[in-house]
């Protein structure tokens, strides 16, 4: 049982915690910086939804855009993550 859960977490379940407490001070202190806060994020869902609720699949358009923001964060990471990983 204790294996299987380390394969899942990665780690031990305590250095896993510890590394998810680091990683979100850390989120946590740039979206407060940015002045982006959880419930921002959720009140753009909720307005997403009823959008497209209202306006029918127009509001999908709206999607084209979210997906090309998110990969302009999230596509460099990703390189950047393989490229490192590859030295390994």
């Amino acid at each position: 049982m204790s294996d299987q859960l380390n394969r899942f977490l990665g780690d031990t379940p305590l250095r896993t915690i510890v590394k998810l407490v680091l990683v979100s001070l850390v989120v946590g202190f740039v979206m407060a910086f940015f002045g982006v806060f959880p419930m921002d994020i959720l009140n753009g869902l909720h307005r997403f939804f009823l959008g497209l609720w209202y306006r029918g699949f127009e509001a999908l358009g709206e999607v084209w855009s979210y997906l090309v923001i998110g990969a302009t964060v999230v596509i460099p990471v990703f390189v950047i993550l393989r490229i490192l990983s590859y030295r390994r």
